[in-house]
C-alpha cells in the first residue's frame, strides 16, 4: 500500500517552482490550472524525491458547469502517491495529452474523450475506443438524454 503525500505540501512545492501558476488543494488533491497541466505533471514525474513514474488512473467528472479529470499518480520508487485534478469547460472541453510522460495515459484519454467528449490535445490516436465512430454524443454526461 502507498502513503499519500500530503496535498499540500506538493501545491507549495509547484507554487514556489513555477510562480504566478494557480495550485489548489481539496479533499487531500492538488488541483493544477489545466493550462499548466502538462508542465506540472512533468515536474512531478522527473523531480527528484517526487519520481511520480506510474500513472494508474485518469477518470473525468461532469459537475454540470465544468468537468473535472482526476489523475491518479504513484513513486514507486518512493512508495508514495498522489491525486492531482484539473478542470475545463462544456464549450470547449479540451485538455493537454499526458502520454508523452505516461504510456498508460493513451488508452485512459481515449475512454474520457470517448464518453465524456473531452479532448486530450497532442494525443496520438485521439479516437472513440469503446464506440463506434458514427456514434453521435458521449453518453456518460449527464446531459446525454436530455
Amino acid at each position: 500500500m502507498t502513503t499519500a503525500l500530503v496535498a499540500q505540501d506538493i501545491a507549495n512545492q509547484l507554487n514556489a517552482n513555477y510562480p504566478g501558476v494557480n495550485t489548489e488543494v481539496n479533499n487531500n488533491a492538488v488541483i493544477i490550472d489545466s493550462k499548466s497541466l502538462l508542465s506540472l505533471m512533468t515536474y512531478l514525474k522527473i523531480t527528484p524525491g517526487l519520481d511520480f513514474n506510474y500513472l494508474t488512473t485518469i477518470t473525468a467528472i461532469d459537475y454540470y458547469q465544468q468537468f473535472e479529470v482526476v489523475y491518479l499518480l504513484v513513486s514507486m520508487e518512493h512508495n508514495q502517491s498522489l491525486t492531482v485534478k484539473t478542470r475545463c469547460n462544456r464549450e470547449d472541453p479540451v485538455l493537454p495529452s499526458v502520454t508523452s510522460l505516461w504510456r498508460s495515459a493513451d488508452l485512459q484519454e481515449r475512454e474520457i474523450y470517448d464518453l465524456m467528449g473531452i479532448t486530450f490535445e497532442g494525443h496520438p490516436n485521439m479516437k472513440r475506443l469503446v464506440l463506434w465512430p458514427e456514434f453521435q454524443g458521449h453518453p456518460q454526461r449527464r446531459d446525454y438524454l436530455q
